[in-house]
């Protein structure tokens, strides 16, 4: 059975997606499309800009869905029996999968970038990654960290999760954690907390255009950030969707979970390739393409 997964923030860089600007007339329509709906045009920095432009969150987001959904649209020659996408990476599994239209879902990006850009001005915040420390106990000693917010955020694969929250959080579950073992706890260059409490405001701030959106009935099974599991209910998919900034994000239970169900090939679509670095650290036994 064949996964298609998709990257999220992070996974961007200067030139992405004019290889298929130039040659499918598709993709062409679809990214001055973009234009058109974002009201600027996100293919110069895409193509031409600056590696600072590409950073700035409000820019990061649409640019990574963007190239994620036309590349799926022109390199894709059969449909997925499940889909996945790792953080905002789930906006791009949700058009694939056909729970939401390409325009809308791109409208929710662009909401949630700026939102979350809203958020992280609020507050200093960061993120970490921890790397040689089980799950459990990662969560467990940020758990330990009194009188600020620091929470487990991302769980990538075996012996990687990040930790986001507040610096002063951060820098002192750093601290517990190579106390207690971990091989390396390093503070990453982002912009905010994602996918911690302190992204509530952003979750307010995009829970009315999630509400208002129609969402359909997937032709495959989405399995989602929030708890990993298979959805095919709209609803479901959006009461999730509404949960995912301020929750975790399951990457290592989702793919396993695939695999379960009968996954044996994974394609990712996006700019590079870090979530196929991941699935052979999950699973060395499935096919990654």
């Amino acid at each position: 059975m064949k996964a298609f997964v998709f990257p999220g923030q992070g996974a961007q860089f200067v030139g992405m997606g004019k290889d298929l600007y130039d040659a499918y007339p598709v993709a062409k329509d679809m990214f001055e499309t973009a234009n058109d709906i974002l009201q600027f045009r996100i293919t110069d920095l895409m193509f031409n800009g600056e590696p600072d432009d590409l950073k700035q969150t409000q820019v990061t987001q649409p640019a990574v869905f963007l190239h994620s959904i036309v590349m799926n649209q022109v390199m894709t020659i059969a449909h997925p029996d499940m889909v996945a996408g790792h953080s905002l990476g789930e906006y791009s599994a949700l058009v694939a999968c056909g729970a939401l239209r390409f325009e809308d879902a791109l409208i929710l990006v662009s909401k949630r970038a700026a939102a979350m850009q809203k958020a992280c001005e609020l507050q200093e915040s960061t993120m970490a990654a921890v790397l040689g420390m089980p799950d459990e106990r990662v969560d467990e000693i940020c758990q330990q960290v009194a009188g600020d917010v620091v929470v487990a955020a991302n769980f990538n694969c075996p012996g990687q999760v990040v930790i986001s929250g507040t610096v002063s959080g951060v820098e002192r579950a750093c601290e517990l954690l190579r106390e207690n073992g971990a091989k390396r706890a390093i503070r990453l260059q982002v912009g905010g907390a994602f996918h911690s409490p302190l992204m509530q405001p952003a979750a307010e701030e995009l829970k009315e255009a999630i509400l208002a959106t129609e969402f359909h009935e997937p032709m495959c099974p989405i399995y989602q950030n929030v708890n990993a599991y298979p959805q095919r209910n709209p609803e479901e998919i959006r009461q999730n969707l509404l949960l995912q900034l301020t929750a975790p994000v399951r990457w290592t239970q989702t793919i396993k979970n695939m695999i379960c169900d009968g996954a044996t090939e994974f394609y990712e679509y996006g700019p590079g390739d870090v979530l196929k670095g991941l699935i052979r650290k999950i699973d060395t036994e499935v096919q990654v393409g």
